[in-house]
């Protein structure tokens, strides 16, 4: 377990979430640099770990991303939308209308949540390579290893070791497979992953990689 003090945890956690509720509110979802109408590979990924329709899911950074109505379409019901936004979290239950009725949204930033129930599926989609803070890096595992039950499954995108190394004007740590199976070899597993190159709204490729991963132990 990571140990900090309370009032510096809290000081870092505000400063993040004005910063991301800056930016979604000054930018349209669809011209933010990571917005894709289909999350293709995450559904791949999904599709491969054998997820059934009575999973229960968990997106992490969810905010206003098009994989919640990509779950929804699947038939997944029991989904949870994890962001520290709240900006972005009031704009996609907006845009979802009445299909968003049945989802659980909690505004909560990812180094200092507690969960309280498990999940079959974790995703995070560019979460967890804006953590370039060891210590907020244990306490997102921490969480991870807490909330994906035994045999379940995580899928965790982060920009490739050739991808970007800032993004909305923070720096991130880029990560290969690799590197993610050696975080998280203690309680998981290496099952697939995929590199995607993403195109941003303006024309711009950037280098992801996709892990899969099943909770062992």
């Amino acid at each position: 377990m990571v140990c900090r003090s309370a009032s510096v945890g809290m000081a870092m956690s505000v400063d993040r979430k004005e910063h991301w509720d800056t930016v979604y509110g000054k930018t349209p979802e669809t011209s933010l640099s990571w917005h894709q109408d289909d999350p293709t590979v995450s559904l791949d990924l999904i599709r491969m770990a054998g997820i059934p329709r009575g999973a229960s899911v968990i997106d992490i950074g969810g905010g206003m991303s098009r994989f919640t109505d990509a779950v929804l379409a699947m038939g997944l019901r029991d989904v949870t939308i994890l962001d520290l936004s709240q900006v972005a979290l009031d704009a996609a239950r907006d845009r979802l209308g009445p299909a968003g009725g049945s989802l659980t949204w909690l505004c909560k930033d990812i180094t200092t949540w507690s969960p309280t129930r498990q999940y079959d599926l974790w995703h995070d989609r560019a979460v967890f390579h804006f953590l370039t803070d060891p210590a907020d890096r244990a306490a997102y595992i921490e969480s991870l290893t807490r909330a994906v039950r035994i045999d379940g499954h995580a899928i965790i995108a982060t920009f490739a070791p050739d991808g970007p190394d800032r993004c909305s004007g923070l720096p991130v740590v880029r990560y290969s497979p690799e590197n993610i199976a050696v975080l998280l070899a203690d309680s998981f597993a290496p099952v697939a992953h995929r590199r995607h190159l993403h195109q941003t709204p303006k024309g711009a490729e950037q280098a992801f990689q996709f892990s899969l991963i099943r909770r062992v132990g």
